[in-house]
């Protein structure tokens, strides 16, 4: 309760006269920042009631595609038909907790337009403004993986003090514990909009968060961040001059480790140049965690509807504010000619995603859009997988190495990959080895591709609790991708060197798996199915005539685990990794 209290003594001067939610700009409206000087004042001059305790390190802040339990919202009736949207395509993936002064509305509002109610919690609790990425809570684990906690800080709206206790309210309501940098030294100003992070240490902001805190150095702003979210690495892009509210989610969306999608405009206009400046400096001079530079992806920011760009007093239309909700990707949109190429982006980026767009035409002008009015909450038991998905390449002749951290707090009890070469075909497991115990680093290969191939491949994981997790989330309708570049010889064309070809299907199996075996000539093959300690479970020998034949084997008393089926023909012998799973 200490926060309450805090907030409290510090804002009662502020506080203007009305009970119930109203709409408030996303940017402090001029009162606001008129008052924000004796604001912060009245804050640094009150004497800590609890001296602060950051979380337990090392802390690790989640990032946002990974697997959420929850995503929260609160109401605000001028944009209920942005809200009910959210609110429909978010509930079949996890809980959707919605902030309302008035349960019964709220509750009546998501029928009428008919959202099931199922997955959908409704807390009464006091707050002033729909924008929960700025002042919400955060999650962080402890140790990685270990425990779910949860980060807050000072929200800088002097007239809206109950938006800022929101994040304890809903620790309680998940029975999380709260780790507040509200007071010395620790007494940090920031908004949640201006911070992305790729889950493994680097957190992205705009310079906003050295102006926000002018009493402070950047380097005690990096201090609290590594000590509160586990940011080993703290980025900070200059301003944008025509971003009224400078958070970096209107131009960027941090999709996986080691790609972005940000906004790009016409040549020369609003900020386009500033943009391709801050590109220019995250590509050359900040590696990924992975040490390697960060892959971009530009996506339009459009017009408003007189075709007037933010320079000219337009509106700040954006697509990079969308927000992961697990296997579902929520994206604001405003007008079809533009909205369907940024959809198409979004697809072939996150193939196998669910991607929706919301019409955001009503509160853009705001400055906000979807990602700036959720905040998620991630699960309590995670399995985290962190991985840099291949990127296209020339070699055709070695295998292509395919590394994943891999982490759960029972520990990993397996790990596989899985690729396939032809689309909608089946895949082919490979079991995963770990390569570094203190780092928790997997490994396998893909084989070699001759030129012209695309590879599809994701990662899956069962921890010795029997949780598993893939990677990417949709795994396998959803995949990574590379290709492997380069002419096509004509003697890989027409000469195939293999004269067996084998697949297994289905992988993972539980009852009966099936081999399909193509041969190009008559010959005897000899089968065996070994289990992970080299003991052979099974085997048979089959007289298979040229083209191909399927073969049944039979699994279902078999123990849950990765096996190594192997087919010895003539000249060659073939293995491939198949998964039971119960």
């Amino acid at each position: 309760m200490t926060k309450w209290l805090f907030f409290l003594l510090a804002s009662i001067c502020f506080l203007p006269a009305f009970a119930q939610p109203v709409t408030f700009p996303h940017y402090p409206t001029p009162e606001e920042a008129q008052e924000m000087e004796a604001f912060i004042d009245s804050l640094q001059a009150l004497t800590p009631l609890v001296t602060p305790e950051p979380p337990p390190a090392p802390v690790r802040t989640m990032a946002e595609w990974e697997e959420i339990q929850a995503i929260a919202i609160s109401w605000t009736q001028q944009y209920a038909e942005i809200l009910i949207e959210i609110v429909r395509h978010s509930a079949p993936e996890c809980t959707v907790i919605v902030i309302a002064s008035n349960a019964n509305s709220v509750s009546n509002q998501l029928q009428n337009a008919g959202v099931p109610m199922d997955n959908v919690e409704i807390i009464n609790a006091p707050y002033n403004s729909v924008w929960i990425r700025d002042y919400g809570p955060w999650s962080v684990y402890h140790n990685d993986v270990d425990s779910l906690m949860i980060v807050d800080w000072i929200y800088n709206r002097p007239w809206r003090p109950e938006d800022d206790l929101i994040p304890t309210v809903l620790a309680e309501h998940f029975n999380l514990p709260i780790y507040e940098a509200t007071t010395a030294p620790y007494d940090w100003i920031h908004t949640g909009g201006n911070n992305l992070r790729d889950g493994m240490g680097t957190n992205f902001s705009s310079e906003l968060v050295l102006e926000e805190n002018p009493g402070k150095t950047e380097a005690e702003i990096d201090a609290i961040a590594r000590a509160y979210l586990g940011a080993s690495r703290y980025v900070k892009f200059p301003n944008l001059p025509y971003d009224l509210i400078h958070h970096i989610d209107m131009h960027m969306r941090f999709i996986d480790e080691e790609t972005v999608i940000i906004g790009e405009y016409p040549e020369g206009v609003a900020d386009g140049p500033q943009i391709e400046e801050n590109i220019e400096y995250l590509v050359n001079e900040v590696p990924t965690a992975f040490g390697n530079p960060f892959k971009v992806i530009r996506i339009l920011m459009p017009p408003d509807g007189n075709g007037r760009y933010p320079n000219n007093n337009g509106d700040y239309r954006t697509y990079t504010n969308s927000i992961f909700v697990n296997k579902t990707i929520l994206v604001p949109i405003y007008e079809e000619r533009y909205d369907t190429t940024a959809l198409r982006i979004y697809r072939e980026a996150l193939p196998g995603y669910n991607v929706v767009g919301i019409d955001c035409n009503a509160i853009i002008p705001a400055y906000g859009a979807i990602h700036c009015i959720t905040k998620l909450i991630g699960v309590n038991d995670p399995l985290w997988i962190a991985h840099a998905r291949l990127r296209d390449t020339e070699n055709q002749t070695e295998p292509y190495p395919v590394e994943a951290i891999i982490q759960h707090r029972s520990g990993i009890a397996q790990a596989t990959l899985y690729y396939r070469t032809g689309a909608d075909g089946p895949y082919t497991a490979v079991p995963m080895a770990l390569e570094d115990a203190a780092a928790s680093l997997w490994s396998a290969e893909i084989p070699p591709q001759p030129a012209q191939t695309e590879i599809q491949y994701y990662i899956h994981a069962v921890a010795h609790s029997g949780k598993e997790q893939v990677r990417p989330m949709v795994a396998p309708e959803g995949y990574f991708r590379f290709r492997v570049k380069g002419a096509i010889s004509s003697n890989e064309a027409l000469n195939p060197v293999e004269t067996l070809k084998l697949e297994i299907y289905p992988n993972p199996a539980s009852e009966l798996a099936r081999l399909c075996l193509e041969s190009r000539n008559a010959q005897s093959v000899f089968i065996e199915l070994a289990n992970q300690q080299g003991q052979v479970v099974w085997r048979a020998t089959e007289w298979l005539p040229a083209g191909v034949r399927e073969l049944p084997v039979p699994v279902g008393r078999l123990a849950r685990g990765t096996y190594l089926l192997s087919v010895v023909g003539e000249k060659e012998r073939i293995s491939r990794a198949l998964v039971l799973g119960k």
